[in-house]
């Protein structure tokens, strides 16, 4: 009984997630606010890979720079990777978290 309570608290977590992540609201230049790069993760990406950038249930990224760049990080934000779906941060913004991953080494 206290399992099936778990997997069905653990597929409610994973499909609010899956809608978090997905939710986008970029304008036709790429660019939604004057937000940095940590805010814009914590708005679109931190649901998916954890506010602290290791316990969602996506990929780790706290040390993210030390494996790509700031542009291969921006080109995986924009185009997707795996799992991962493209386009939730485009243009000015995916770079302001490209370039703010790229530095958690």
């Amino acid at each position: 009984m206290k399992r099936k309570i778990f997997y069905a608290f653990g597929s409610i977590f994973l499909l609010l997630s899956l809608t978090a992540c997905g939710g986008n609201n970029n304008s036709s230049s790429g660019t939604t606010s004057d937000l940095t790069g940590e805010q814009l993760f914590a708005q679109s990406c931190s649901g998916c890979h954890g506010a602290d950038l290791k316990k969602g249930y996506a990929p780790d990224l706290d040390k993210i720079g030390a494996k790509y760049s700031s542009e291969e990080i921006q080109d995986i934000i924009e185009k997707g990777i795996g799992d991962m779906p493209d386009g939730l941060l485009k243009g000015e913004d995916a770079k302001k978290v490209a370039d703010w991953l790229a530095t958690q080494e």
